[in-house]
């Protein structure tokens, strides 16, 4: 048994769901992404505007940590991503509340990647992605977002912290990130 779980958060539009992706293929562990689980939940869930996304937003965690559980029951190491918050959010959900919770439960150990950058840079890449076929429905914005809307809905990811090991990433070029060092790192947790 590997009683080992891997956190991917922080700042939205930094490349937090391509890392889960490789660090799955990398370590032959399943993971599971918010925004994916979203737009899995909107073929049978319409999503009409931005509270809709927000409701089935709290539906995916719930997924989320539903298949976090089973993981655990059985000792599996598992992977998850989203944009995490310690706060209520989405109608009272405490996310890291309630991942703590389980990681107590049942004596898991974890590591968390807080992906965070420079405001104004993610903000454009996120803006260019707002409506992009592949983020679906279930992800849009839907609303005005501007720069400060953006900055006020991230400042407080990168605070997300239930204990382990963090590792804070700069995702402002993503070219420059050495993405197989922050690999090995996970490597060696699973390992050690």
């Amino acid at each position: 048994m590997c009683k080992k779980i891997i956190i991917i958060g922080g700042y939205c539009a930094t490349g937090k769901t391509t890392f889960a992706a490789r660090l799955s293929q990398e370590l032959g562990i399943t993971y599971f992404a918010k925004d994916m689980v979203k737009i899995a939940l909107n073929r049978s869930f319409s999503v009409n505007d931005r509270a809709d996304s927000k409701r089935l937003s709290a539906i995916a965690f719930d997924s989320m940590a539903f298949a976090v559980e089973r993981h655990m029951e059985v000792g599996q190491p598992i992977i998850i991503e989203a944009n995490f918050v310690m706060r209520e959010n989405h109608g009272g959900l405490r996310e890291g509340d309630a991942l703590r919770d389980l990681i107590d439960r049942y004596g898991y150990q974890s590591l968390t990647y807080i992906f965070v950058g420079e405001m104004p840079v993610l903000y454009a890449r996120f803006a260019a992605r707002d409506g992009l076929p592949q983020r679906g429905v279930a992800n849009k914005m839907w609303d005005e977002f501007g720069f400060d809307d953006y900055v006020a809905a991230n400042l407080h990811l990168a605070e997300f912290n239930i204990g382990g090991d963090i590792v804070k990433i700069d995702a402002t070029d993503l070219d420059a990130v050495d993405f197989c060092e922050y690999i090995w790192v996970a490597k060696t947790f699973m390992e050690g």
